[in-house]
């Protein structure tokens, strides 16, 4: 694993680290007992994560403040750093609560159709990329691009937004003392990387970059992607743990081809042949509609917070042979 150096990254100390390619075997950057991964799923999946973790802590689990290292991709990367900062209990709650309705006008957020018809021109821009690239690396490489020309990653005024909410949604702004590890994608040149608590940039910077899943946001002199670019769980980067619990709102799924290894499945089986214990989460059956384009209705969050909390209750005994 290379590291990069202030002169490659100002801003950032070398303690934050580019990783390699899904399919390079040294992607280990800790060593435990346990490991939580939270994987990516918009804002919709957030929701369903913080109820997954309620649920299990409601019926006895806590797997929030018991894991050696947590893992947070993308809307997981925002739930890591929320459950560093509150109770499962507090979250969920939180999430239940209805979003206030949108303000009329252009001023205004966008309204829940809104934002779905956005995230479906995304996924529509993306996919075209995806279609047209040769290999996991090629397609890193061809996103940055395509983020980097978008104007909001060089409108000033879109990123200190995008920062204020992030910011927004963090009960504490302060890094946890618990190893979370929380992954993005350099747009300049197409890297996976990952923050943690040495990285030398403030939690908020770290998640907003987890989560640029449009244009590329800013930390330093350096701009990043979704850590889900790499792959929307990154659960191979729990390899070194005995125990690995993977929650996967989107199910596993991948939208790059299944040559490729990105799919949930094959970091599975990575982390089992490397000696992990590992079980995953996924939603239940009729939960995929709060997903895909869907996933950045916020009218959407409570019901998600309901299924996902419905799913951690029934499945606490399970994963307890794993946790405990």
């Amino acid at each position: 694993m290379r590291t990069t150096t202030p002169s490659s990254a100002p801003g950032i100390s070398p303690a934050g680290s580019s990783l390699p390619d899904p399919a390079a075997t040294d992607a280990v950057p800790t060593a435990g007992e346990r490991a939580l991964v939270l994987g990516g799923g918009g804002s919709t999946g957030n929701a369903w994560l913080i109820g997954v973790v309620a649920g299990l802590a409601d019926a006895g689990l806590d797997v929030s403040t018991t894991a050696d290292v947590t893992v947070g991709t993308s809307a997981g990367s925002t739930a890591a750093a929320q459950l560093a900062g509150a109770t499962p209990a507090e979250l969920y709650a939180a999430a239940l609560v209805a979003p206030p309705r949108p303000q009329s006008g252009p001023s205004g957020p966008a309204a829940g159709g809104d934002r779905t018809r956005q995230a479906a021109d995304q996924m529509a821009r993306t996919a075209a990329v995806i279609a047209g690239a040769r290999d996991a690396a090629d397609m890193r490489r061809r996103l940055g691009e395509a983020a980097l020309a978008l104007p909001g990653s060089s409108d000033e005024a879109v990123q200190s937004r995008w920062r204020a909410t992030v910011a927004a949604r963090l009960p504490d702004p302060s890094w946890p003392r618990t190893a979370v590890l929380l992954t993005a994608v350099d747009a300049q040149t197409g890297e996976p990387f990952v923050f943690d608590r040495q990285s030398g940039v403030d939690l908020v910077d770290a998640v907003a970059a987890s989560c640029a899943s449009g244009f590329a946001y800013r930390v330093g002199e350096r701009q990043y992607l979704d850590g889900g670019y790499r792959r929307n769980e990154n659960a191979d980067l729990a390899a070194g743990h005995r125990r690995v619990l993977v929650l996967s709102p989107f199910g596993g799924r991948t939208r790059a081809p299944l040559g490729w290894g990105l799919q949930l499945s094959a970091q599975v089986d990575e982390l089992r042949e490397r000696g992990s214990d590992v079980e995953v989460i996924v939603p239940g059956a009729g939960a995929d509609h709060f997903f895909g384009p869907q996933a950045m209705d916020l009218s959407l969050r409570p019901a998600a917070a309901e299924a996902g909390y419905e799913r951690g209750t029934a499945l606490a005994e399970r994963v307890a042979a794993l946790w405990r």
